[in-house]
């Protein structure tokens, strides 16, 4: 390699950062970019009704979590703070290796981190996973900023109470960012999850507070305000 060429690859490297094995690009900030790829083997469903984000691994559930969507209900009028419902696709990955807790601003991290239930802190945290709507009823989701994030307001997880969003706790945010790749297809419903009777009963916990089949995220979490 002549010195051209290895000037012209640090740069290179240096401005459009690490290209993963999957084929991700992690930019500066641990945001990834999926360079025009799709998941095809995860798919991500959001039961409104349920309060609960189901994880499906090649058509297998894989893990089930609490989450909340929005207090305002749901719809896609920008400026209405609801959640809009639809097919979805993960367009980015923001805050791959920030630890649980890194608050985000503008999808930014500020180097503050936050622990569970802090008083009168509401910010995005740990991870984002922003949503690009794929039909005519959620066209404005991507440039509303609605993402699947991390929240530090856990006590309020299994009922409505985010601005649009759908929060999760820190863990469950990070590891949900580990298993799925950009391009993983998120579907929000009113109604309930399928199966959701079996699923509620046989696999959370009693408390329903954790999720099922979870593992250790390989990072720690990152967060933004909504």
């Amino acid at each position: 390699m002549n010195n051209f060429t290895r000037i012209t690859l640090i740069i290179f490297v240096s401005i459009a950062g690490i290209i993963s094995s999957s084929g991700e690009t992690i930019l500066n900030g641990g945001a990834v970019n999926d360079g025009g790829a799709a998941d095809l083997h995860h798919e991500i469903i959001v039961s409104v009704k349920d309060q609960r984000l189901l994880l499906k691994t090649d058509g297998k559930l894989q893990a089930i979590y609490p989450i909340s969507t929005s207090r305002f209900g749901v719809g896609d009028r920008i400026g209405s703070y609801a959640t809009p419902l639809g097919k979805f696709l993960v367009r980015m990955k923001i805050g791959m290796g920030q630890p649980l807790g890194e608050v985000f601003r503008s999808r930014t991290p500020t180097g503050e981190v936050l622990k569970p239930n802090a008083p009168g802190r509401d910010p995005i945290v740990t991870r984002i996973l922003w949503l690009e709507g794929k039909e005519q009823g959620n066209r404005n989701a991507f440039n509303r900023g609605i993402y699947i994030h991390g929240t530090p307001q856990e006590n309020l997880l299994g009922r409505p109470a985010s601005y649009g969003c759908i929060r999760m706790r820190s863990p469950d945010v990070a590891s949900l960012c580990d298993r799925i790749s950009i391009g993983a297809t998120v579907r929000i419903i009113p109604d309930h999850l399928p199966g959701h009777e079996f699923i509620l009963e046989n696999l959370l916990n009693p408390h329903g507070l954790v999720a099922s089949h979870t593992r250790i995220p390989e990072h720690a979490g990152q967060q933004i305000t909504e």
